[in-house]
């Protein structure tokens, strides 16, 4: 699952797209070097298909495949959530939990959260972009304070985390050592929060997804990896929902 969310500096890619339920869907089809056979997977905000294939692959084949399963397409379309911004009253999650936001003209700009409540005051046309803000600022400390455990137990020095926005993938780490972390994983547990840290972490160590890269992360990451990729492929779409 987790080559999904991480680019790889063993592909080429080219851009087409296919019809499926009345909409123009992107295709992102992906030529790697180790790939056996067509691989198909829908980004998690259902904004673009990618199909991954061997190199020699003709680029008819990857189109035709994907036109073959359109069915399937159209059916995770209609698992993705749409678009429900944050509002007085309303709910966000932050580390898995769901809590209540409440507004008040008077109250400070600035989120305060207490218990399970976010304050906020301020114009509330602003609210959304406000709430984003706060949230990406908890998630920046909270990520790398992951971060500075997972590189500890590697034996590894801490290199720098920037948070992404990326629609696409949840985690990346650069041959330079940069790690990326996409800011909307803050809503989810902390544990899959966590496992996506620790996979970065073990790039660090194995650039590539075999046998050692996973004895790595097994011995970091102190859950259960498979429940976490779990959630993510049934929920992950679901952190798109509030601010896209």
């Amino acid at each position: 699952m987790m080559d999904w969310l991480r680019p790889n500096q063993q592909t080429r890619s080219e851009k087409r797209c296919i019809e499926v339920a009345g909409r123009t869907l992107p295709v992102t089809i992906k030529r790697h070097r180790t790939a056996k056979r067509l691989i198909m997977r829908l980004a998690p905000d259902g904004s673009e298909l990618r199909v991954t294939m061997p190199r020699w692959g003709q680029s008819i084949d990857a189109l035709e495949f994907a036109e073959s399963r359109r069915a399937w397409i159209a059916a995770q379309l209609d698992k993705v959530e749409e678009a429900s911004p944050p509002q007085s009253g309303g709910h966000i999650d932050f580390i898995g939990e769901p809590v209540t936001i409440a507004w008040d003209a008077q109250a400070p700009r600035k989120p305060r959260l207490v218990e399970t409540t976010l304050h906020i005051g301020g114009p509330q046309d602003s609210l959304h972009s406000r709430i984003e803000r706060w949230l990406r600022s908890e998630a920046l400390t909270i990520m790398d304070r992951d971060l500075a455990e997972y590189c500890e137990r590697a034996g590894v020095t801490k290199p720098d985390i920037k948070l992404s926005r990326a629609q696409r993938r949840w985690g990346s780490c650069s041959s330079s050592g940069v790690v990326r972390i996409n800011w909307r994983l803050i809503m989810a547990p902390a544990d899959v929060r966590r496992s996506v840290v620790a996979h970065e972490v073990a790039h660090l160590l194995h650039f590539d997804h075999g046998p050692a890269f996973h004895a790595a992360l097994d011995r970091i990451f102190e859950g259960d990896i498979g429940h976490a990729n779990a959630w993510l492929k049934v929920k992950g779409r679901a952190l798109y929902a509030p601010f896209g």
